[in-house]
């Protein structure tokens, strides 16, 4: 019984090696010289040689390592029309073709193949799109995501700088009048009028006893009066003159032609609406020519003095509308414009003087108060701006970046005006609906002047005969 077992089962062994080869006869064998040249013309081009060992060591020709073993050769990605719809970034980055390999630290150094640099870092592959002639730098959605680049167009805008100045009120210089006396008098009697009254034109201030002003009244009245030279006019101008002269008041002359009597005291009285800001006189008291007896200023109409930067006089011009704030009255803007700009400088605080002309119906702003001017010196009409963040500034040239779209940035020099609210003029450079970046442009920046570095070594490679 175990022999014919025996039998059974060598018999069973020899009709499956029988199978076996006469399936193996059926298929063509492996060393075929016609299929093996199909396969190797469709299997695509090595894109580089790598260790066998799997080092970090690279050829881009075959290699035989120093024990005679061959370099194991590293195909290229095969064509995206061949890749699933459905397939990653990273395998999309995968198809592309390499075209060589920067320095991670941003050095200029390139090279064909995979490479480390001495910190052991590798090198960062450049693919086919990435740069470009035209000096712009392409991103990733991704890299943009995440540097939070953002983006606005270049629009029309009338551009706001207000120059602030501290300055003081001041009182209008032809609105200030005094009453002296041209000869020698005494004052007979005073009004009820003391400093910080407020008076009209016309109102009596005092009565005067002048014995000049006495005769010169006597002297006309008897030249008008007279049947000799009452027909005379030079006669009677001359004597009505001296009385003029004397700043007699006028309603005083007048009063006397009709009268015909000379009064032995002089009522003065106010020559304009105003405040009485000084009273010197006192009665009984002797007043020698020249004397000031009172002043009177009209505040209806003030002054405001403000000092501004030596820098920000460029934008500055007679007529501009000027808005003063005082600051014993907060939340309230008088409103004004400038009439003088001094034609000097202070060398000491390098700031220049300018006078505003302000109403004061109410009387509320005082000689000497302290205020605050803000001065519009803007554009009168809107020019091309961009946020002041998108201008990269390196001294000597200015420059944006344009989001040309698809993650593709343009640097683009541009020239410069006006700044304010933000936004700076642009004179040449864009035109009106480009988009600029306005934030994380200096990471971009950044990526645009390394690829320029890299691409520069590259021609200067290529222009010596060798590779980059």
């Amino acid at each position: 019984m175990t022999t014919s077992r025996l039998i059974g089962t060598a018999a069973a062994l020899v009709a499956a090696a029988g199978l076996a080869l006469f399936a193996g006869s059926l298929m063509p064998p492996n060393d075929d010289p016609i299929l093996s040249a199909a396969n190797a013309a469709d299997a695509p081009a090595p894109l580089y040689y790598q260790d066998p060992d799997g080092k970090p060591l690279y050829s881009p020709t075959p290699k035989k390592t120093d024990d005679g073993r061959d370099y194991v050769a590293v195909p290229a990605p095969s064509d995206a029309s061949e890749q699933p719809a459905t397939m990653s970034a990273a395998e999309h980055k995968r198809d592309r073709k390499i075209k060589y390999y920067r320095n991670p630290m941003g050095l200029p150094d390139t090279s064909p193949v995979p490479k480390k640099d001495s910190m052991g870092m590798d090198y960062i592959p450049v693919y086919d799109g990435d740069d470009s002639d035209d000096g712009s730098v392409k991103l990733s959605p991704g890299k943009i995501q995440r540097s939070g680049v953002k983006s606005e167009p270049a629009e029309l805008r009338r551009l706001r700088m207000l120059v602030r100045a501290p300055g003081t009120i001041q009182l209008d210089e032809r609105r200030i009048s005094v009453i002296a006396m041209r000869a020698e008098s005494f004052v007979q009697k005073v009004a009820d009028v003391t400093t910080g009254s407020r008076v009209s034109k016309g109102q009596p201030l005092m009565e005067i006893y002048s014995p000049a002003v006495s005769s010169a009244a006597a002297e006309y009245l008897a030249t008008i009066t007279s049947k000799t030279t009452a027909g005379i006019e030079p006669y009677g101008r001359g004597s009505r003159q001296r009385l003029v002269n004397l700043d007699v008041p006028e309603p005083v002359i007048t009063e006397m032609e009709k009268s015909h009597s000379v009064p032995i005291t002089i009522p003065w009285s106010s020559p304009r609406d105003g405040i009485v800001l000084q009273r010197s006189a006192i009665d009984g008291m002797r007043a020698q020519p020249g004397d000031i007896l009172f002043r009177i200023a009209d505040i209806s109409l003030v002054w405001a003095t403000i000092d501004v930067a030596e820098r920000d006089l460029g934008g500055i011009a007679v007529g501009q509308p000027v808005t003063v704030r005082a600051r014993s009255y907060p939340g309230r803007d008088f409103k004004g414009r400038i009439s003088v700009i001094y034609p000097q400088l202070n060398k000491e605080t390098r700031t220049a003087r300018l006078r505003i002309e302000l109403a004061n119906a109410d009387l509320a702003l005082l000689p000497d108060m302290y205020v605050d001017a803000e001065i519009d010196t803007g554009t009168p009409t809107p020019v091309l701006s961009v946020a002041e963040s998108a201008v990269l500034d390196t001294g000597s040239r200015q420059a944006v970046l344009v989001d040309k779209g698809q993650g593709r940035f343009e640097p683009r020099e541009v020239k410069l005006g006006r700044r304010g609210d933000g936004y700076v003029e642009i004179r040449d450079g864009l035109a009106e609906g480009d988009a600029i970046v306005t934030s994380a442009n200096f990471l971009i920046d950044a990526e645009s002047n390394l690829k320029a570095a890299l691409k520069g070594l590259a021609e200067g490679g290529n222009a010596m005969g060798g590779k980059p």
